[in-house]
């Protein structure tokens, strides 16, 4: 597997991809699907609040916008209603989801013999649907959702499970995403962190994370994944696929 070469020689060989925010624009969708359902619950929440709560799991989210525990019976209510909307209310754009640049650079990588996977918050039935209706699903290989493992993000359980299922050693792999929490995951991973700035994170959250690399694209994320030289290796780490 050749890899993105660096100007040292060595090679990034795979990039995991969070999925909403940084493959995928669906925040102004969920934040207003966030609010409706959260309001058929009796709560009103802000578009701020609705916001603040993308990226996590849905029993955290509702449970933070709702004011109530997780096992909360509207809890529970609100996170159904939300799975039984979100088809209608996000699904439904297809194609006009995906940020700029997102096909045309998952296919440059590949054409390096980078290997690539998704490891997202939503479940794994909701991400490959997502994927499907993108039109993207063909170009990336593992889905890892939250509920394929015991500890979600910040924990990184999920990528360390993407490196493995792709065959590639953590420190040879990069991880794409748009929030802090994101990029503490990777660094814990030993994976390169690598953030976009179009999604819900700022510049300045971001780039306080140590060692996280900055783009303002889609295009600069496969420029910076070409360019990104390999982190040593971890005690924890996946084989690499022979």
């Amino acid at each position: 597997m050749r890899g993105a070469r660096c100007a040292g020689g060595e090679t990034i060989k795979a990039a995991v991809f969070d999925l909403d925010g940084t493959l995928a624009n669906t925040l102004p969708a969920i934040s207003k699907l966030l609010v409706r359902v959260a309001s058929e619950q009796g709560c009103s929440v802000t578009a701020r609040q609705a916001k603040a709560a993308i990226g996590k799991p849905p029993g955290p989210a509702f449970g933070r916008l709702l004011g109530r525990p997780e096992d909360d019976g509207r809890v529970q209510a609100a996170i159904a209603r939300y799975r039984e909307l979100f088809s209608y209310e996000v699904l439904c754009q297809g194609p006009q989801l995906l940020f700029p640049g997102v096909t045309a650079g998952l296919s440059a990588l590949r054409a390096h013999d980078v290997e690539l996977a998704v490891a997202t918050s939503k479940t794994t039935r909701s991400a490959e649907a997502l994927l499907d209706v993108m039109g993207i699903r063909d170009l990336v290989g593992p889905v890892i959702g939250q509920d394929m493992v015991r500890r979600g993000k910040p924990h990184p359980e999920m990528v360390l499970r993407a490196a493995g299922r792709l065959g590639v050693a953590p420190g040879e792999s990069a991880y794409v995403g748009d929030t802090v929490g994101d990029m503490r995951m990777a660094v814990t991973a030993r994976m390169e962190p690598v953030a976009v700035t179009y999604g819900i994170g700022s510049f300045g959250e971001l780039a306080a994370v140590a060692g996280t690399r900055m783009c303002s694209s889609f295009k600069d994320v496969v420029s910076v994944i070409g360019a990104a030289r390999p982190r040593p290796a971890a005690a924890v780490g996946a084989p690499r696929r022979r």
